[in-house]
């Protein structure tokens, strides 16, 4: 057998998805619902009882701020942002366009010193 083959383990990236999530203190149904999935099929994904499609795992992904190859894998060099740059993109990503300029201008002034 490769020892350079990498295996998917749905337990394993559906535990990444979970620690990520709360990481950013987000529920699940809050993710279920920014992916257009129903809660308990989120659930079913975290906890390893079901698969996803890629096209829902780039979804999840963009959802929690990690690379696609972390949820897979959980390598974490393969982050795409560290853990507060990722959770203030999502935030900023998903609060109403109003909120996002008055928090990208205090952003700006606090870090133009």
């Amino acid at each position: 057998m490769d020892q350079d083959r990498q295996i998917y383990d749905r337990c394993g990236a559906g535990k990444r998805m979970r620690m990520r999530r709360e990481e950013l203190g987000l529920a699940r149904s809050e993710i279920a619902e920014r992916i257009g999935k129903a809660e308990k099929y989120y659930a079913d994904i975290e906890r390893g009882y079901c698969g996803m499609s890629l096209d829902t795992l780039v979804e999840i992904a963009g959802c929690l701020g990690v690379a696609t190859d972390y949820i897979i894998f959980g390598k974490q060099e393969d982050r795409e942002y560290p853990d507060e740059a990722g959770g203030i993109l999502f935030f900023l990503q998903n609060c109403e366009e109003d909120k996002r300029k008055k928090a990208v201008k205090l952003l700006q002034l606090y870090l133009s010193d």
